[in-house]
């Protein structure tokens, strides 16, 4: 099998502080860049924190096309197997596809103090459209939907085929998961989304049974926000909710 080398900015992060420890996941396609200012700003408040690149990304599109929706589970499965090791409670957040392994996590996993999707994605019509009628191996870049200017995601310049199938059986996995989640929950989604649409995350509010939850919306940020012009609305209030999360038994 071929060696791919990791792109730079792509690898992944991991920052070793107290016992709360905090689980981020970027997207489908993108990289650990695009939530770098978050994992940051978590390990500059002395949060442990895990950032792993998942498998397939951050390298080539042939690369991710040969890797599977359970490849990128196990990536967040290892990380989450980390901060276990070193901390008393974790939380997990997650951009786009990376708010969809969150959420497996979250209900896969009781003692998960909390769980932040971001434009999570539960439900995306396009992709299955393109699954019945696309014969392409690839088809076009979805990276890089951000409102701000001056910013670029690293991402794919073309996304698999083989690959969307992937994410959507992981997509319809973690809807029928959603019923399980308990943990307090903090959601963000931006209003206007070209690639998740914003339905997604008020399905994801009204199905899980999480006693503490919260959708808050995102007026000037397109899908990758941890990028974008929203992103101090996002620090500031996920760093409140580890807060208050991380206190209770």
């Amino acid at each position: 099998m071929e060696e791919y080398p990791v792109l730079d900015g792509a690898q992944p992060i991991y920052f070793e502080g107290n016992e709360v420890g905090i689980l981020v996941s970027h997207g489908f396609t993108g990289t650990t860049q695009s939530v770098r200012p978050l994992v940051e700003a978590y390990g500059k408040e002395g949060y442990s924190v895990a950032c792993p690149r998942l498998k397939g990304h951050g390298t080539a599109p042939e690369d991710m096309e040969t890797t599977t929706a359970q490849d990128w589970m196990d990536s967040v499965e290892e990380a989450y197997a980390w901060l276990k090791e070193r901390c008393s409670k974790v939380f997990v957040v997650g951009l786009s596809m990376g708010g969809t392994l969150a959420l497996h996590l979250a209900a896969k996993y009781e003692d998960i103090a909390g769980v932040i999707p971001i434009n999570a994605a539960i439900d995306i019509p396009s992709m299955e459209n393109i699954i019945e009628t696309t014969d392409d191996r690839y088809i076009a870049a979805i990276g890089s939907d951000i409102k701000k200017e001056g910013v670029t995601e690293l991402a794919y310049d073309k996304t698999p085929v083989a690959s969307i199938e992937h994410l959507i059986l992981m997509m319809t996995r973690v809807h029928d998961e959603l019923a399980k989640i308990h943990c307090p929950i903090l959601i963000f989604v931006s209003e206007e989304d070209h690639i998740v649409p914003p339905e997604n995350s008020e399905m994801i509010f009204n199905t899980v049974l999480s006693e503490h939850k919260e959708l808050i919306h995102l007026e000037n940020s397109y899908h990758v926000a941890t990028l974008d012009i929203d992103l101090d609305i996002i620090t500031e209030r996920s760093l409140e909710f580890f807060v208050m999360y991380s206190n209770t038994k």
